[in-house]
């Protein structure tokens, strides 16, 4: 019986590759494009190496892969880019690799909340530039913030990382109210929470509901100057209603970690605004995140070929040929 033949796209540490080696052969892949591989390029990648497992992150698995003789699709982050409608029609296992690092998303969500609240970024070129002293305006008056202590934050969805948020914010004196209807110890309704948060913290899953959920009339009822932020998902906003906002000082600054296809346009309003600190999705971005989560996908992958099932799966799961012995 053929061995499984695995085609693994992004840089996964040694230990993963190293026990997914002992179920499936491993090909090697070309160097990948940042943006990763369109659908025709890992379909001429899949005939080339023979592969029958692809582990992929932001590459394009649609028609023309799916077309193939692929059983699994494992992705490393969000299948964004899986046609995972189209996978199950053809009974290919879509795998993912569990849960976000609630750990991870909330510390870098605290990042963009002290750079934000304390103009880090600015002053920080500033110092660079050698420009920190000019003019007549000390630094310390120019780059003067806001203290947390005694704020109050809004949580919005209070899900695993919603929760690693209350009690690190609780930890630094903040007062922490939370809105989530699925949640029976949330504390507030969202009109509530915006009338009385001074920072407001997106932690909502992206569905056909939330999509665009956050626009002119949520803005419009936040506290003037509160501080927004969003290491959730970018569709979650309505993105000029935040700008508008962030022009007419109704929202105070911001914090992004996510875009509507990962990638904003480098001349959008939103970049020339001084109260804004824009991250390229590093929510998850730790050396320990990583390893965590390529190990259980490699597992996920060992249990399927072993004919077990899967943990973490988004298509119907099917026994696949083959053997991991």
């Amino acid at each position: 019986m053929r061995r499984p033949r695995a085609l693994v796209l992004p840089d996964l540490p040694e230990s993963a590759l190293a026990r997914l080696g002992e179920v499936a052969d491993v090909a090697e892949a070309p160097p990948r494009p940042s943006v990763g591989f369109t659908d025709e390029q890992l379909a001429d990648l899949v005939i080339e190496t023979g592969a029958n497992v692809l582990i992929t992150d932001g590459d394009q698995v649609r028609t023309s892969v799916l077309a193939l003789h692929i059983d699994i699709v494992a992705s490393l982050g969000v299948p964004t880019g899986v046609d995972l409608r189209l996978a199950a029609e053809r009974g290919v296992t879509v795998l993912h690799a569990r849960d976000r690092d609630p750990d991870a998303v909330a510390e870098l969500t605290l990042a963009l909340l002290f750079a934000v609240s304390r103009n880090i970024v600015t002053a920080d070129r500033e110092v660079r530039r050698g420009r920190a002293n000019r003019g007549r305006v000390p630094p310390a008056q120019r780059h003067r913030g806001r203290r947390l202590t005694g704020r109050t934050l809004g949580i919005v969805g209070l899900g695993r990382v919603g929760r690693a948020m209350r009690w690190r914010c609780q930890g630094l004196g903040m007062r922490v109210v939370t809105c989530d209807p699925y949640v029976p110890e949330a504390t507030h309704t969202l009109p509530a929470l915006l009338a009385e948060a001074d920072v407001v913290s997106l932690h909502v899953p992206l569905t056909q509901d939330t999509r665009g959920f956050f626009g002119y009339s949520e803005f419009g009822a936040m506290r003037q100057g509160a501080i927004y932020l969003n290491t959730s998902r970018g569709a979650l906003h309505d993105l000029t209603a935040l700008v508008d906002a962030l022009r007419q000082g109704q929202v105070g600054g911001a914090g992004l970690d996510h875009f509507e296809g990962e990638w904003l346009d480098p001349a959008h309003p939103l970049t020339r605004l001084p109260n804004v600190v824009l991250t390229p999705r590093l929510g998850e971005a730790t050396g320990e995140s990583l390893e965590e989560l390529a190990e259980t996908l490699v597992e996920d992958i060992a249990r399927l070929l072993r004919g077990e099932p899967p943990a973490h799966a988004y298509a119907p799961v099917r026994p696949v040929a083959g053997s991991a012995s």
